[in-house]
Formats: C-alpha cells, sequence, structure tokens
C-alpha cells in the first residue's frame, strides 16, 4: 500500500519515501511526516499519525486511532493501539496520544482505551523498557522509566519523574506520585505517595527518595527549607505513629508555604476520599501493626 506523507520531499530534496522499508505495510490513510524512519515489516493503520524524526521499528505494529509525536523511538515488536484487553470494549471508536522524545522499547504493549472518546496518554521524555504493558485508559506524564516486564492495569495514573522497578504488577486505578521510586518485583495495590520509595509484597512505604530529589536539585530549593518541612511531613505521616487519616489534614498547616508538602497534602487526600481511588499506600508501622495482630 501506499502512505500518506506530509509532504513528498525531505529538507534536503530527498524523497521521503526513501525511510521507509519496502517491506513495510502502511495504510494509504496513514499520515506520516517525512521524516518518519519506518523498519521491516513494519504494519501501521489507517488512522495512526506520526510527527517528525520519529523511528519505527522492525515488526512494529500500530493501529487504531493513534496520534505520535516528534523524536521518538519505537523499538522492534512494539504494539501500539489496538484494543483493549477489557470485556467491556464495544468496538468503539477511542484514542492512544503519545507526546515527543519517549523512547519505547522491544515488545511493549500500548492499548487504546475502552470507552468512545477516551484515551490512553502518554507524555513526553518518556523511557519504557522491554515487555512493559501499558493498559487501557492510562495516563502517563513526562520523565518516566518503566523498567522491563512491568505490567500496569487499566486505568493507571503515573506523575512526572516517577521509577518503576522491574518485573512487577500496578493494580488498576492506581495513581502514582511524582519523584517516586518503586522496587523491582513488588505487588503495587494502592496510591504510592510522591516524593517516596516504596517496596515490598504488597508494597509500602520505605522512606524518601532521597537520591531522586537530589538529583532534580529538590533539596537545595529555598536553601534546602522545602526539603527540611518534606522529611518533618513524612515523619508524621510514616513515623509518628498517627494514623494516616488524622495526619493528612495536619498537613495543611505547612502547605500553603511549600509546594512540595501541598502537593503530597492534596495527592493523599485525593486518594483517601476520591472514589474510585485505591487508598493511601502505607509505613513500615502499619505492616508492623498488622503483623502482630496476625
Amino acid at each position: 500500500m501506499s502512505v500518506r506523507l506530509t509532504d513528498t520531499r525531505g529538507s534536503e530534496g530527498m524523497s521521503s519515501t526513501r525511510l521507509i522499508h519496502p517491506t513495510a505495510v502502511i495504510h494509504s490513510g496513514a499520515t506520516l511526516h517525512p521524516t518518519v524512519e519506518v523498519g521491516p515489516y513494519a504494519v501501521i493503520g489507517e488512522k495512526v499519525t506520526v510527527g517528525p524524526d520519529t523511528k519505527i521499528g522492525a515488526h512494529v505494529v500500530i493501529d487504531g486511532h493513534t496520534e505520535i509525536g516528534a523524536n521518538n523511538q519505537i523499538f522492534p515488536g512494539a504494539v501500539i493501539g489496538i484494543e483493549p484487553q477489557d470485556l467491556k470494549y464495544d468496538g468503539s471508536i477511542s484514542l492512544v496520544k503519545i507526546g515527543d522524545n519517549n523512547k519505547i522499547r522491544e515488545y511493549v504493549t500500548i492499548n487504546r482505551a475502552t470507552h468512545a472518546g477516551e484515551a490512553t496518554l502518554i507524555g513526553s521524555d518518556n523511557l519504557l523498557m522491554a515487555y512493559a504493558h501499558v493498559a487501557h485508559n492510562c495516563v502517563l506524564e513526562n520523565h518516566i522509566v518503566i523498567a522491563n516486564a512491568v505490567s500496569l492495569a487499566g486505568h493507571v495514573e503515573i506523575e512526572s519523574n516517577a521509577v518503576i522497578g522491574g518485573v512487577l504488577g500496578i493494580h488498576q486505578f492506581v495513581h502514582i506520585g511524582c519523584y517516586a521510586m518503586i522496587g523491582g518485583m513488588s505487588r503495587v495495590v494502592r496510591d504510592v505517595p510522591p516524593y517516596t520509595v516504596v517496596e515490598g509484597h504488597p508494597c509500602w512505604v520505605r522512606g524518601l527518595n532521597t537520591v531522586g530529589l537530589r538529583r532534580a536539585g529538590i533539596t537545595e530549593l529555598a536553601e534546602g527549607r522545602c526539603y527540611r518541612e518534606l522529611k518533618e511531613a513524612y515523619r508524621l505521616l510514616y513515623r509518628s505513629g498517627t494514623p494516616l487519616a488524622k495526619a493528612i489534614p495536619q498537613l495543611e498547616t505547612w502547605a500553603p508555604q511549600n509546594e512540595l508538602v501541598s502537593h503530597l497534602q492534596e495527592f493523599l487526600a485525593a486518594s483517601s476520599s476520591q472514589a474510585g481511588r485505591r487508598g493511601p499506600m502505607v509505613g513500615s508501622s502499619s505492616i508492623k501493626a498488622s503483623r502482630r495482630e496476625a
């Protein structure tokens, strides 16, 4: 099949069709920028749009109403935009939208959303390592690292700069906060608070993600005051023995002057109260108490 290009020639006058391997199967209705590269035996569907400088590897399949931005690298065997693995799906038109500068490694699968007009969303500058699965209606922000063989169930939301360790599963509707880090081979069934390190089976909060915050320059904000107050908030939540339901409202005293604590408080309050949320992840004191009771 032929492919519809947004321009017929590259910036140096070279035909852009030279960037498409002759064995690739591209529907005539697909829209690819002339700088897009397509490898051997890739299959691209009718309603797919791909932006400038994106590279699509061998045997990649992209289908459905899928929009992919600029300068993405999609490695061999990845499958993007196919029907969701959801028995409620009725064939309605739903979407996948992917931003710019993402690396989508070998055999990653990204499903489109379940209901009409909904979208599975992936932002920019993310790394999805080999065999990761992003289910229907997931929302990933920016600068996220997802390691090998991670499975995101439906409606999972991940804020920017989170790091997800390998070979783990994340329960549907779980929210993961910014700058959080999840240890490999964990079982994630509750919301992961921003700025924390969590690990376990099931997961529990181990501490603040000090290394990640330092690398991002967050520990130096306001001459370190914001980070010191974040540590105080963490101690109240996870080291004082105060139940989370009582500790979360107390964070409001720091929130107006500290955007880190404000975001933490808002995240935990929403996790505790909003319908459909999984509830906030607990700390070591709660784990120890439950073990004593058992």
